[in-house]
């Protein structure tokens, strides 16, 4: 019998990650459900939260707070990318080549530094059609955050890429219903629960890839 692995998940993401309080259902983060597919042993801790990007996140003191709590062995799971697209918020912005892969390297630092084992993960796509045909909106962002996971040898789960190919097997009807537009009318970018935990299933296939001592809850 293979051995379970014991070990802590930190998640470093946006609003599409975060965990949300029952008065904002259906609205949901993939970061809330991500255990539902693991055993106990496996321990995720969302430090996701709204409207960070890589470099918000890093000097709000949110990455030092998990530096100071990761553990050796343990995993930093980080999804930035959606804000860091947002030109006209200079707060937010990080350009996708330079100053984007400069903070994405400030994680993986932080992580291994800590005997932790930083992977990557490339934004998660939003609800945008064009034809028949589902649209990454942050491909220079993906362009550099592969990269970064070259450069510095890192694991990466291209999430964009999984979820745009899951998009497009279940057609625009059903993938809608993953997303707050089809509660609002308006929101093409944050998950419904059922989006969510869709989600959540694409990123715990990505970690089974990357190590198969993860084993999926039974």
């Amino acid at each position: 019998m293979r051995e379970r692995l014991k070990v802590n998940i930190y998640l470093a993401g946006d609003s599409t990650v975060q965990s949300y309080h029952a008065e904002h259902a259906p609205q949901a983060g993939w970061g809330q459900y991500i255990s539902d597919y693991f055993p106990d042993e496996v321990r995720f801790l969302n430090r996701a939260i709204g409207g960070r990007s890589s470099k918000t996140f890093v000097l709000e003191g949110r990455l030092d707070e998990i530096v100071e709590a990761i553990g050796e062995g343990d995993y930093l799971l980080v999804q930035m990318g959606h804000n860091d697209a947002t030109a006209g918020r200079p707060e937010r912005y990080t350009e996708p080549y330079t100053t984007y892969k400069e903070y994405l390297k400030m994680y993986i630092d932080g992580a291994r530094r800590r005997g932790a084992v930083p992977v990557l993960i490339t934004p998660v796509a939003r609800l945008h059609v064009e034809g028949d045909c589902f649209i990454n909106d942050f491909p220079d962002y993906c362009t550099a955050m592969k990269q970064v996971a070259t450069e510095e040898k890192v694991p990466l789960i291209d999430l964009m890429e999984k979820s745009l190919a899951h998009y497009a097997f279940i057609g625009y009807e059903e993938a809608c219903t993953l997303f707050m537009v089809s509660v609002n009318g308006t929101d093409h970018t944050h998950f419904t629960e059922k989006g969510a935990k869709r989600i959540a299933e694409l990123v715990s296939h990505g970690l089974m890839e990357l190590n198969p001592r993860f084993t999926r809850k039974t």
